[in-house]
């Protein structure tokens, strides 16, 4: 097992543990290789929810660029949603989980 496997199948297990989501692996899969190689920096690999300007990062770089979602208020409802429901006192959330939710969020699967 490679260790994108085993960081995919980590993922996997956080959204049923943390979030209550059995995940479309094709799916997870798919943005898991989308993050490219920050999945493997510690830092780089997971976001800050108490953390602004790392939030409105993720909005202007994923949501709106990726994702296509130009409507500010709609991003921010969807990354505000993914974080409550991966838990706002939860220290470890990952890239990768966030990625995947809020592409589902917004019903953006076909970007993949």
């Amino acid at each position: 097992m490679s260790k994108r496997d085993e960081l995919i199948a980590k993922y996997a297990e956080d959204l049923k543990d943390k979030c209550g989501m059995t995940a479309d692996m094709d799916l997870l899969t798919k943005v898991t290789i989308g993050c490219g190689p920050s999945i493997y920096n510690r830092d780089a690999s997971t976001v800050s929810g108490s953390d602004e300007k790392e939030l409105e990062t993720v909005k202007n770089n994923f949501i709106k660029k990726k994702l296509g979602v130009n409507d500010d208020a709609k991003a921010t409802a969807a990354l505000n949603s993914v974080m409550d429901t991966y838990g706002k006192s939860n220290r470890t959330k990952y890239r990768a989980v966030i990625y995947y939710m809020l592409t589902k969020e917004l019903n953006k699967e076909s970007v993949y």
